[in-house]
């Protein structure tokens, strides 16, 4: 079991290299986790920049004090995989960032697709992209990852068409089994540079939609013979590219 994740603001230690973790991570570090001496844990600023730190002693309720390891910084993956992931209904949303965080997608766009039922206007989007960002932190540490997804603003389909346009290779998942496509278990990977994949809403990606995905230069792909949710269509494939381009090695 690796050491658990801590997040931070910064690496600059006190006297003797102590570090001390107060605040909201510090409380669950010593009320929660109960880290006592002597065991090991990693700070991180969730951008790549960690330090394996080891505990000395606690103080009081919300305070845990480390002895601060040096500070290193992980490469960035290769190739970057960003997920455009169709608004789900409900909390499906939050499963879908989840679980994508988990397996090790870099980058979510939220995507207001023509078919999806679930809107984010005024105040009600923002509070659901900052339980987004909130599930993607939090999934981050309990994970072990040192680089969280960036979870962007929620994108229109001509702002989806240009980060398709720029990547150096775009797919499009869909359930329409009639349109000419391909397995994207078959499809020619890049070693390098950045992998864009969108997730269709529960009505499927529209033939305009898809159209405009296309004159991009993306090409759409299926998984398999069965249709996924929306909300696990993301994780499944991204657990299929990452496996095929070696990060999983």
């Amino acid at each position: 079991m690796t050491a658990p994740v801590f997040v931070v603001g910064h690496f600059d230690a006190g006297d003797g290299g102590h570090y001390v973790l107060d605040g909201p991570e510090g409380r669950h570090a010593v009320s929660v986790k109960r880290l006592q001496a002597g065991e090991e844990v990693v700070l991180t600023d969730g951008a790549g920049r960690y330090a394996v730190c080891e505990v000395t002693g606690t103080e009081g309720k919300d305070r845990l004090i480390v002895r601060l390891g040096t500070v290193a910084e992980e490469p960035e993956p290769a190739p970057r995989i960003t997920v455009v992931q169709a608004l789900p209904k409900g909390d499906r949303g939050e499963l879908a960032v989840e679980t994508m965080t988990e397996v090790g997608v870099d980058a979510i766009v939220p995507w207001q697709a023509a078919r999806c039922i679930t809107q984010w206007r005024g105040d009600r989007g923002l509070k659901a992209l900052g339980k987004w960002r909130a599930t993607a932190r939090e999934a981050g540490k309990q994970s072990r990852r040192l680089r969280f997804p960036e979870v962007a603003d929620a994108a229109t389909t001509r702002q989806v068409a240009a980060l398709l346009a720029a990547a150096d290779f775009a797919a499009v998942l869909h359930s329409d089994f009639e349109h000419v496509s391909a397995p994207l278990a078959t499809a020619e990977l890049p070693g390098r540079g950045e992998i864009v994949l969108v997730v269709g809403p529960e009505g499927g990606v529209a033939r305009d939609e898809l159209a405009l995905f296309e004159e991009a230069g993306a090409k759409p792909y299926v998984l398999g013979p069965t249709v996924l949710r929306t909300s696990t269509a993301g994780t499944a494939a991204a657990a299929l590219l990452l496996g095929r381009t070696g990060r999983w090695s």
